[in-house]
């Protein structure tokens, strides 16, 4: 080779070799909390394509934005365990409420999940556009998303698939194709199967049935999470079949949103947390997720015994119009005989239920306002409110319950292993949005722990919180190389205040963001910058270890 071509080639290999890298984004001289729960440390972070490339001294390298964090809090971004925020991003795919408290992860799919679905259940959902889990994520990343989006496969989606919404036993080969569409979405990318079990029609589904469902994730590497049978009454009878589950199909679990629901159940918390701790004890690995509130939020369907509620909500509304069986629905509302999970008998006060949201415009004079407040303006019994209010809102009624005691909230932030979720949407206060109110977790849970319980109350250190927002929950779902400020690690960062972290929004004026989130990088990519939105959307697909598109074939 000619000898100026061989030294011109050694100059460029070590000009190559000693140029400093031009990062995209540096953080600098923040105090880094990495996720592993270890003591926090000051240092630099450089990001390059998406990723964490460098953590030390970047003081003299360079980047198209360099950011100032001294005096500041950095961590991974945080993974929201329990979102309801997958149609709400088909909407406004910012999600602001939960950006602006670091949210980076959303993961979908509480016993409903948005496939698989037949033709029947694309018509009545609404959902033209996909037909299978895998696609519906496609699409929603398609119309663009800030945060990160995965989802379990529900349960119930996969239930009135094959069974719709009556009371059957699967036969074995309505079993098997249940258990077909159970596996088509792990191999879509499903993090794992998730039931909702307090419910119609999925608390249809017996034990076995959920055993034979789990098997398959398993088989997958995915997770079985559940929102139990019963939170109240019969919590703990509810917690040993989780278990049964857990341990028969050989599966992690994870149960959503713990709580003991109601005063007379609250000690129950205690033999709660043993049973799982002796499951865990026993080789099991079973954890838990919560929001850091006392109270509840679902629909004044909750008040309704589930035969009710059977085939769907046309037969629903009919029953409750039936002036025959209205004597014996309201007889049932104030039970308290413990045979199905009622919140009304379980708040004990009706002043304890808010009504937050309508769909009717005639009705959304009522938003805000307590079942007995209501109920009061009506003229009639909460018992007859509840059910007035249904007819004329011709669907549910959104509602929140006081159901829950402040020390087993702290109690339950200790448990090791214990992560946290909104179990909400992602929304911004404006437009349609006002029209309801939601439960205030929707714009302030993860800012809730930050401020209230780890700054101010100190029931645990930030370290140990952070970990709990960011690695644990990665560790649990399978969430590959995001959760931990690590190089060669995804670069979803936060960069936050924590003397100005706080969670503005309450009860009664739940629509205020959330304070002290500086910076939301997500995949590399500066979402939120000085707490604005930057009019980007860099979320990813977060598929679950199944994953395999060679072989997925909607059965």
């Amino acid at each position: 080779m000619n000898k100026s071509i061989v030294l011109i080639l050694l100059f460029v290999g070590l000009f190559s070799c000693n140029k400093d890298i031009h990062y995209d984004i540096i953080i600098r001289k923040g105090t880094i909390y990495d996720g592993l729960q270890s003591e926090p440390y000051i240092s630099d972070i450089g990001i390059k394509d998406g990723l964490i490339i460098k953590i030390g001294d970047l003081e003299k390298k360079t980047a198209k934005r360099v950011i100032d964090a001294k005096g500041l809090e950095v961590s991974p971004g945080f993974i929201n365990v329990l979102s309801w925020a997958d149609l709400s991003l088909l909407e406004d795919g910012r999600g602001m409420s939960d950006l602006v408290q670091g949210v980076t992860t959303e993961v979908f799919g509480e016993g409903i999940s948005r496939g698989p679905l037949n033709e029947s259940m694309q018509k009545e959902w609404e959902h033209p556009y996909w037909k299978t889990l895998g696609e519906f994520l496609e699409y929603s990343k398609s119309k663009g998303v800030t945060q990160n989006i995965g989802s379990m496969v529900g349960a119930t989606t996969i239930r009135i698939n094959v069974l719709g919404s009556d009371s059957i036993v699967p036969n074995k080969e309505e079993l098997n194709k249940m258990k077909n569409l159970v596996e088509q979405s792990m191999l879509e990318g499903a993090l794992g199967l998730s039931s909702a079990l307090i419910y119609t029609p999925a608390n249809y589904a017996s034990t076995e049935e959920l055993i034979e469902l789990a098997k398959i994730v398993s088989n997958y590497g995915g997770i079985y999470t559940s929102h139990i049978r019963s939170e109240g009454n019969d919590f703990e009878s509810a917690v040993n079949e989780f278990i049964e589950v857990v341990e028969k199909a050989n599966i992690r679990g994870e149960i959503y949103h713990l709580k003991a629901a109601g005063k007379t159940n609250w000690n129950k918390l205690d033999h709660v947390i043993k049973k799982i701790d002796s499951a865990n004890a026993n080789g099991l690995k079973i954890t838990t997720d919560m929001y850091a509130y006392t109270a509840a939020a679902t629909g004044l369907n909750a008040c309704m015994p589930p035969w009710v509620k059977k085939g769907g909500f046309d037969e629903w509304l009919n029953r409750l119009k039936d002036k025959n069986l209205r004597h014996l629905i309201l007889k049932e509302i104030r039970s308290v005989n413990g045979e199905w999970e009622n919140f009304f008998t379980a708040v004990g006060d009706p002043e304890k239920i808010l009504v937050t949201g309508f769909k009717e415009e005639s009705l959304k004079q009522y938003t805000g306002k307590s079942l007995l407040e209501i109920s009061k303006s009506l003229n009639l019994s909460p018992e007859e409110t509840i059910v007035e209010l249904i007819i004329r809102n011709k669907e549910d009624v959104n509602a929140v319950y006081f159901l829950m005691s402040e020390e087993n909230v702290k109690k339950k932030i200790k448990l090791p292993y214990m992560t946290f979720c909104s179990d909400s949407y992602a929304v911004a206060p404006e437009g349609d949005a006002l029209n309801s109110n939601p439960h205030p977790r929707a714009y302030g849970n993860f800012s809730r722990l930050l401020g209230k319980y780890v700054r101010d109350e100190k029931v645990i250190s930030l370290e140990e919180a952070i970990g709990k927002l960011t690695l644990s929950p990665a560790i649990n779902f399978g969430i590959e190389k995001r959760g931990a400020i690590l190089e060669g690690w995804h670069a979803d960062v936060l960069v936050f205040d924590l003397d100005e972290i706080n969670d503005k929004a309450t009860y009664a004026n739940p629509h205020q963001y959330s304070t002290g989130m500086k910076n939301v990088i997500i995949n590399g990519k500066m979402a939120l910058d000085d707490g604005k939105h930057q009019n980007i959307f860099p979320g990813e697909i977060i598929r679950g270890p199944g994953y395999n598109k060679n072989k997925i074939k909607y059965k």
